[in-house]
């Protein structure tokens, strides 16, 4: 199946929302327990940039999927050339090379508008997710142990993330 990826259109919200609230279901990466609703949403897709995009994933002209890029840290001008990410694919189409779609067109995207490093968290336990990051070339950079309790259950969590511009451009000199 061909994903076609394009920005987010305020027509898309309860797409996205659905999508997002699927994730909640699967208590396997969101820490949300309730479900949010498309105006709880509003304000965060009318808030996306053009070097903080979200995108949405279409199957057959169907919203299947969104990733969103935001600022790193609270928003923390020394951050800038680090983006947050998330990324989140309805129930129904997980193993359908969305995410791949998606994560793919946003390491392409990144050195355009000056992000240097994407940066996520993902739940240990979600081997799905770990193994699509993991697979595009992102690192381990942090574990936390038992930071979340979802229904019972402690869940560990791992940041990732991955340098963008050594993948692109060769690496760029740095100091501690």
């Amino acid at each position: 199946m061909d994903v076609t990826i394009r920005n987010a259109a305020e027509s898309d919200l309860e797409a996205i929302v659905d999508a997002y609230n699927t994730s909640i279901d699967s208590r396997n990466s969101t820490c949300d327990t309730q479900y949010v609703s498309a105006e709880s949403r509003r304000t965060w897709l009318l808030s996306a940039t053009e070097s903080r995009p979200i995108w949405v994933a279409e199957l057959d002209s169907k919203v299947v999927g969104y990733l969103s890029f935001s600022n790193f840290m609270n928003d923390r001008p020394g951050y800038s050339i680090t983006a947050d990410m998330g990324l989140y694919i309805h129930s129904d189409y997980h193993g359908m090379g969305v995410g791949k779609a998606l994560l793919g067109k946003a390491i392409d995207y990144c050195p355009s508008v000056g992000i240097e490093t994407i940066a996520t968290t993902i739940f240990d336990s979600n081997e799905a997710s770990k193994k699509l990051f993991f697979g595009f070339g992102f690192e381990q950079w942090g574990h936390m142990p038992r930071v979340a309790r979802l229904d019972g259950i402690e869940k560990d969590l791992i940041m990732v993330g991955l340098r963008i511009v050594d993948k692109h451009a060769g690496s760029t000199e740095t100091t501690s």
